[in-house]
C-alpha cells in the first residue's frame, strides 16, 4: 500500500533527522544530549569549549564557588544548584570539583 510506504518514509526521516537537531560536539568536555537538552562535563584546568543545541558553551574558570561560563555569548556566573536563564536556555551548574564542573543545559 502506498500508505504504508508513506508512513514508513516519514519514520525514516524523523529517526534521520532527530540526532541531528540533538548534535554535541566538543573539547575539553564530555556531552549527554537528548533532543532539547545536553549536560556537559566540563575538564578543569583547560579551555574547554562544546558545541550543543545549536549554541557555543565555554567554561571560562571557578571562583569562590561559583562557575562562570559563556552560554552563547553571553557570560554568566553561578553557584551549584542555581538555575538562570541565558541567550534563551535554562543553565544549571550541578557540580564544581577540583577536577570538573558538570553543567545542564536545556531549551
Amino acid at each position: 500500500m502506498k500508505t504504508r510506504g508513506n508512513v514508513a518514509a516519514a519514520l525514516l526521516a524523523l529517526f534521520l533527522t532527530v540526532p541531528a537537531l540533538a548534535a554535541c560536539g566538543s573539547d575539553g568536555a564530555k556531552t549527554s544530549c537528548s533532543l532539547n537538552s545536553c549536560t556537559v562535563t566540563f575538564d578543569r584546568g583547560v579551555e574547554a569549549t562544546t558545541s550543543i543545541l545549536g549554541i557555543e558553551v565555554k567554561f571560562v574558570g571557578v571562583n569562590n564557588g561559583q562557575a562562570t561560563l559563556s552560554v552563547a555569548g553571553e557570560e554568566v556566573s553561578m553557584p551549584v544548584a542555581q538555575e538562570k536563564d541565558v541567550a534563551g536556555f535554562k543553565v544549571t551548574v550541578q557540580n564544581v570539583s577540583d577536577t570538573e564542573v558538570v553543567v545542564q543545559i536545556a531549551r
